[in-house]
């Protein structure tokens, strides 16, 4: 049997990564590069297919940050994934950032509760719930976008000590601490490539990867399109 191969690639944040997974042997690049990801995206797939020696043809999916995120990243990420898959004629997996965050701080902090909030600007944040079943961080409930009083008036309160990641603590952590009786800090600030494979494989596994024309980002907010404030996207 052939060893299962999938490309990951993220752009939705202020983070760029690539990622390969090769049966179980993974390989991967990750950078902080606001604004920079169209420059940096294409040589770092580079890299991790000539690191694990292999090309794109060999590919069985490729998987890409869907968001939420940056609307510009976001479209940077699907609009290279499609270009890449469209190439060599392999299916797309659409992974949620918020959900590669949790499943980030799961590896490098071995937690199983997680709250996932992305700065969405505009005083609002893209937020996720997640919990740990059989080794990858599931959903509970919904992803929103959210302001982030209402999102504490609206989920409550949650019992015990639950880990946070994501640039949305970082600019409402006074507010956002009312979601739990204490929140502990996880390292992970942005999504990972690397950590969107542990969701990916399951999905091919299950039959959710898609062709490259059904391939959809989420942007969680219904306008797509809004006046750019300077300096932001």
């Amino acid at each position: 049997m052939n060893e299962l191969k999938i490309l990951a690639v993220d752009t939705a944040t202020e983070a760029c990564s690539a990622a390969l997974l090769v049966g179980d042997t993974l390989f991967s690049r990750w950078e902080e590069a606001p604004r920079d990801h169209t420059r940096k995206i294409l040589p770092m797939v580079q890299a991790v297919l000539d690191d694990a020696g292999i090309t794109l043809s060999d590919l069985d999916a490729i998987a890409f940050g869907r968001g939420p995120g940056s609307f510009t990243g976001v479209r940077i990420g699907i609009s290279v994934a499609q270009g890449l898959a469209f190439g060599v004629g392999v299916p797309l997996i659409g992974i949620s950032t918020l959900a590669a965050m949790a499943q980030g701080a799961y590896r490098l902090d071995g937690v199983e509760q997680v709250l996932t909030a992305i700065d969405a600007r505009m005083n609002e944040v893209y937020f996720g719930r997640y919990e740990l079943i059989e080794g990858r961080m599931q959903l509970v409930g919904d992803e929103v976008v959210s302001d982030p009083a209402a999102l504490v008036d609206v989920r409550g309160k949650l019992a015990g000590r639950v880990t946070c990641v994501g640039t949305g603590f970082e600019t409402y952590g006074e507010t956002l601490s009312g979601l739990a009786d204490e929140l502990a800090v996880s390292q992970v600030r942005f999504p990972a490539a690397e950590d969107m494979l542990p969701l990916a494989r399951a999905a091919w596994l299950a039959g959710e990867a898609v062709p490259v024309e059904q391939a959809t980002p989420v942007y969680l907010r219904d306008k797509v399109t809004w006046k750019k404030l300077p300096g932001r996207e």
